[in-house]
């Protein structure tokens, strides 16, 4: 791979993505008014190029193309060059991946587009070659065919562009109209929640958990749902489809038993071959969906992996000034998992014989090896595999110092806040589970992170931070995780300000996402202009900001009692009437919403003197998981601050026998309980 001297115009970016190409050939531009002013002024189409800087096959591309000279001369003569980092933003990466998999019916990264200077796309695909192979065609090649038809009938592609955003347009409208036709206060039912539970059933892997044929993604949010299935005796199958998947998933080789942490996704059924690149979304989630699995099931295994996953975290991804890093890199040195494979001989050089043979014999470490001649370490063919091994433990730091020495693993150090809200929810839960105040510290942290660094004077969020700097217009889904963290917040510290908090950014999601024939826009309304406005109901790798918004606008209801909370939780809810029929199992976070809905739920207020009181029951309350309750601590110093986010609280008594306990159910509420183990029992039932 050639590299210049002369950097191009990303030099000045902060993402470390599009810093990775600012020396290439190339003469890259960044997203924004200079490059489409180029285009127009020369009469160039524009070439897209949009990726991450974790992704194996953005990498490939780089080195087989973007450092050619030979590609980099005819994109320079021919072309407006633009690199988008699709981590930093999203709702380009949205609107380019939903062009992608409607004209080809597949989509992925590196994503490849060519436009014209309005943005309007006529051509979408994905990785290719520098030259033709395999049946597959070269981008010398593609780029060739589109100059000569952009020279000889340019009205060709620009009528192609036209029609592909009419039809994208179109489309919309069509949405538009038949979610129009579902009114907010229609019952959705039962019926998506069962079908979602069967669905996963039916797709289950009874060998190896997972769902469906590789590659397998862990998909948490999925096994949440099933949790919740469990608890209100869905499907049976629910709690043994959860343990299995997750039992397995540590197993595999896309746990790294080593350094800790999950990768992305698997390549087999078996979960030994991961993609070896590490998301921080995927270790939050991950991270939530075992010490759920932990509450309810009071298994230590499922403890134990949350701790390392989370010492990972703290270890390699988080920042001196309080967030967290992004990803950690698939490749090193141009070899995909050169970083996380090894052969017997290397362990032995490390741990001596004797400790190396225990070592190779507990992680199935071979001569003949699992990947391309080396190992990754697993622990599939183990049946000890959930027993804590001290003396392995003890070997591990000289393997991870002999690992970081061996070679470079690229780490995107850029801070989202989407993904930080999500740690915040992980260690939250870790707090209440696993009863360390230094994990609600974390949380509480990150926080005050957020609001310094990601938050502009107006209180409007910002999407990313690096070296000082912070950029992008808040998204949808920004606001909707850091609600949800806020709400986690709230559960484990029951301290008003996070109700608040929660209220005031709900608040501008309705404000500036608003569809108005219901849910919300990826982008908001005064955000720069696309050529269309993006919208995610699915639930993909992470659930979508509109399924954790619903969750969230739920549990606001539900805690402050306002009825203008409710009617949007219901508008919300109803938006989703017509992929909950077609396909439900897709939407798996929006489901929880839906569950709080229609199945029984508690709300417990409880009225406390002093502080040795409310200590005894945030403790009790903390330990628990009750995700169809809502608890309100009132006290005689946040009465009156608790009173303006939930005004029904100002009609309970402080003078009484204290502390008193009112469950409600149903739109009943009990007579004072003045025992806490009787208010859990109820809980429980």
């Amino acid at each position: 791979m050639n590299t210049t001297k002369q950097p191009n115009k990303l030099i000045n970016e902060t993402s470390p993505y599009l810093l990775q190409h600012a020396h290439n050939p190339v003469n890259w531009y960044p997203w924004g008014d200079e490059a489409f002013a180029k285009a127009k002024a020369e009469n160039k189409p524009i070439f897209l190029s949009i990726g991450y800087s974790t992704c194996h096959w953005c990498h490939v591309m780089e080195r087989e193309s973007f450092g050619d000279e030979e590609v980099a001369e005819y994109l320079n003569q021919h072309f407006v060059s633009i690199k988008v980092d699709k981590e930093e933003r999203p709702d380009i990466d949205s609107v380019y991946m939903n062009v992608c998999q409607a004209l080809t019916g597949s989509g992925g990264w590196p994503l490849t587009i060519l436009m014209t200077a309005d943005q309007k796309p006529f051509f979408a695909g994905t990785y290719f070659p520098k030259t033709s192979k395999y049946g597959r065609p070269g981008l010398l090649d593609l780029l060739d065919s589109v100059v000569k038809r952009w020279n000889d009938s340019p009205e060709k592609l620009h009528s192609a562009g036209n029609e592909i955003v009419a039809a994208f347009l179109q489309n919309n409208a069509v949405a538009m109209s038949q979610k129009v036709a579902t009114p907010a206060n229609q019952e959705i039912g039962t019926y998506p929640i069962e079908k979602a539970a069967k669905y996963f059933d039916r797709t289950f892997d009874e060998e190896y958990g997972g769902f469906g044929y590789p590659p397998k993604f862990p998909t948490p949010h999925n096994l949440m749902f099933l949790l919740r299935c469990h608890l209100l005796n869905i499907h049976p199958n629910a709690l043994k489809m959860v343990e299995k998947t997750l039992q397995q998933m540590y197993r595999g080789g896309i746990f790294d038993h080593i350094g800790y942490g999950f990768s992305r996704y698997s390549t087999d059924e078996k979960w030994l071959v991961p993609h070896f690149e590490k998301m921080l979304y995927d270790n939050a989630l991950l991270t939530i969906a075992l010490l759920e699995t932990a509450q309810i099931t009071q298994n230590p295994l499922y403890r134990d992996i949350a701790e390392k996953t989370l010492s990972y975290i703290g270890r390699e991804m988080t920042s001196p000034q309080g967030g967290f890093y992004s990803a950690q890199d698939a490749d090193s040195e141009g070899e995909e998992g050169r970083f996380y494979t090894f052969t017997p001989a290397e362990i032995e050089s490390v741990l001596g014989k004797t400790d190396g043979e225990v070592f190779c014999k507990r992680f199935g470490v071979t001569e003949r090896g699992n990947f391309e001649g080396k190992n990754i370490l697993n622990l599939i063919d183990n049946p000890a595999f959930a027993k804590n091994n001290t003396e392995i433990d003890g070997m591990l730091p000289q393997l991870r110092e002999y690992r970081q020495n061996k070679t470079v693993l690229h780490k995107d150090d850029k801070i989202l806040s989407a993904w930080n809200a999500l740690m915040m929810v992980a260690y939250t839960k870790a707090y209440r589970v696993l009863g360390e105040n230094r994990y609600l510290s974390l949380a509480q942290q990150t926080a005050r992170f957020i609001r310094a660094n990601l938050t502009d004077r107006d209180g409007n969020l910002l999407i990313s931070y690096r070296e000082g700097k912070a950029k992008g217009s808040g998204l949808l889904d920004d606001y909707a995780y850091l609600c949800w963290a806020y709400l986690e917040l709230y559960d484990a510290t029951y301290s008003a300000q996070y109700l608040d908090g929660c209220e005031a950014l709900a608040q501008k999601v309705l404000d500036r996402f608003s569809d108005e024939s219901g849910g919300f826009f990826m982008n908001a309304a005064d955000s720069e202009s696309l050529i269309f406005r993006p919208k995610e109901l699915y639930d993909g790798a992470m659930p979508s900001g509109n399924s954790v918004f619903a969750y969230c606008l739920v549990r606001l209801a539900s805690l402050t009692g306002e009825s203008r909370w409710q009617q949007q939780a219901d508008r919300q809810i109803a938006s989703y009437s017509t992929p909950f029929s077609d396909h439900p199992a897709s939407f798996s976070f929006a489901l929880m919403a839906l569950m709080r809905t229609i199945y029984p739920s508690k709300e417990v207020v409880c009225v406390v003197g002093d502080k040795f009181q409310e200590t005894e029951i945030i403790q009790a309350f903390r330990r628990g998981f009750f995700p169809q309750t809502s608890v309100l601590i009132k006290t005689p110093e946040n009465a009156q601050h608790l009173g303006t986010i939930a005004p029904f609280t100002q009609s309970y008594p402080l003078e009484q026998p204290l502390p008193a306990f009112y469950v409600c159910q149903n739109q009943s509420c009990s007579p004072p309980i003045h025992s806490l183990d009787e208010v859990l029992q109820r809980l429980e039932m």
